[in-house]
């Protein structure tokens, strides 16, 4: 796998975001077309047999099977890895898939990891059961104490998996403090970056070892495909790509190509977005029916300081607490008529959805109670609608509590 700036010139790390968003990893055919090509088939074809067989045993760069390499698939790594500050990066079919490819690439039967216990409720399910299983097991802290990362350490623990903001509380984890503690002792962190994207956050500045990305969200930003991707160091990334040749959960290049084109507007719409978010969020902190508020950029999250030195803004989710429980949060949802009730985020479209019904439905009540997922909660991914009109389409539900 090519470095991510090598096909965009040795200057390449100099260009600022939105220009590697556009620029970075493009590979042009024979017939020099201006936007990136979508290269639809499931194998090459080799001028030899000996050329055939360098290129199956690795000795020689290039495509061989769809299944582990594609040149539109390559253009997205690379693309994804240079706005990550990343050597590599390998896509997947999905961020689950990233998430499943990042651990089965670097753990076995009877190793450890210590995750933040506000992940989002598949990954949660993931290293609870599936995962465990395999003989991997798993104990989840709270994701804002370092103290009690250190304090679940084993001898056997390999890895350490955070996602920041977390989903739906918007948590902060201090990543540099995190890594300072697992490096010590030998031990991987990987962070999850979809809530931020590169643009707002750089994990791997921090000092995180991998970022996982569901491309999905934010990268695509028009709910469109599904997508997953795994960056940072080549020697780590390489192994995610042995599992992935071998076992498949590959990006499709259809999927790529949608992705590369969601990339160019990424700072764009991330910015806009978080920026939409934090007046919605001021707007409801002052609302009479709403008991709390959670979003990074208000001076009432008790991770503000941190967020104002770790992230660039506050990003684009805000989760908030009605007067009630669930009829009443069901209520607000079922009022709604501009937002899209719907579970996924990073989208133009704003999404509103209640995560103990929903996101976080298949965990336990007391993993919810832990994770702070309380009946009352909703939570909102903030789009790119003039934010009056969301405030009077939430005001509809509000109103009737």
């Amino acid at each position: 796998m090519a470095g991510a700036l090598e096909k965009f010139g040795a200057e390449g790390a100099a260009y600022q975001p939105e220009t590697l968003a556009i620029r970075a990893g493009q590979e042009r055919s024979q017939f020099g077309e201006h936007a990136e090509a979508l290269y639809l088939t499931s194998s090459f074809v080799f001028k030899s047999a000996a050329e055939a067989a360098r290129r199956f045993s690795g000795e020689e760069t290039g495509n061989v099977y769809a299944r582990f390499s594609n040149p539109t698939v390559s253009m997205f790594e690379e693309r994804l890895a240079a706005l990550e500050g990343a050597e590599a990066c390998v896509a997947t079919a999905s961020g689950m898939a990233a998430i499943m490819a990042t651990v089965l690439a670097h753990l076995k039967q009877g190793d450890h990891i210590v995750a933040s216990n506000s992940l989002f409720g598949a990954t949660v399910q993931l290293f609870s059961n599936i995962l465990a299983r395999t003989g991997i097991t798993t104990t989840f802290v709270a994701q804002t104490d370092p103290a009690a990362w250190e304090a679940a350490i084993r001898p056997e623990t390999k890895l350490f998996f955070l996602e920041t903001p977390s989903n739906p509380l918007t948590e902060i984890a201090d990543i540099r403090a995190l890594t300072v503690i697992a490096k010590a002792r030998g031990i991987l962190v990987a962070v999850d970056n979809c809530f931020c994207t590169p643009i707002l956050q750089k994990p791997l500045e921090l000092g995180a070892d991998l970022v996982i990305h569901s491309a999905t969200k934010y990268l695509d930003g028009q709910g469109r495909v599904l997508g997953g991707a795994v960056c940072g160091a080549k020697k780590l990334t390489d192994e995610v790509f042995k599992y992935l040749r071998t076992a498949g959960p590959t990006l499709s290049a259809f999927n790529a190509w949608v992705l590369l084109k969601g990339l160019e507007t990424l700072k764009l719409r991330v910015e806009a977005q978080a920026a939409n978010a934090a007046q919605l969020a001021t707007w409801l902190e002052a609302h009479p029916k709403v008991e709390r508020v959670y979003y990074p950029g208000l001076p009432s999250h008790p991770q503000y300081e941190l967020a104002q030195r770790q992230q660039k803004s506050g990003g684009a989710i805000v989760s908030f607490v009605v007067k009630g429980g669930r009829e009443q949060a069901w209520t607000v949802v079922d009022h709604c008529q501009l937002l899209s009730i719907t579970a996924n985020l990073g989208d133009t479209k704003t999404t509103i959805t209640h995560p103990a019904s929903t996101t976080h439905g298949r965990i336990t009540p007391e993993a919810r109670a832990a994770a702070g997922i309380g009946e009352g909660l909703l939570r909102i991914a903030v789009g790119l609608e003039s934010v009056l009109d969301l405030q009077a389409d939430l005001e509809r539900g509000l109103a009737q509590i």
